[in-house]
């Protein structure tokens, strides 16, 4: 169970952005993946930056209790990938 909406969206942003991250070319085609990864960056950088440092900080906290390192390093450099932290607070 999730404390919040934006907890639960934010876990499935990430589901969504690591699996097309982490994707090989047979499976999603290169170009849709930028695509995709662009879009998420293009709709975070509109977020307030209330929104944006507690976005920032569900990523901290899911970073601290994932247990596959690989995705702990995801979740650890999503602000900096995606522009979180170009405006936030």
């Amino acid at each position: 169970m999730y404390s919040s909406l934006a907890q639960a969206l934010a876990e499935a942003l990430v589901d969504v952005l690591w699996f097309v991250e982490g994707s090989e070319d047979e499976q999603v085609d290169p170009d849709e993946a930028v695509k995709v990864l662009e879009g998420v960056a293009h709709v975070v950088s509109k977020l307030s930056s209330g929104q944006r440092s507690e976005l920032i900080d569900l990523l901290g906290t899911m970073a601290e209790a994932d247990s596959d390192p690989a995705r702990r390093v995801f979740l650890e450099g999503f602000p900096d990938g995606f522009g979180l932290l170009d405006d936030a607070v």
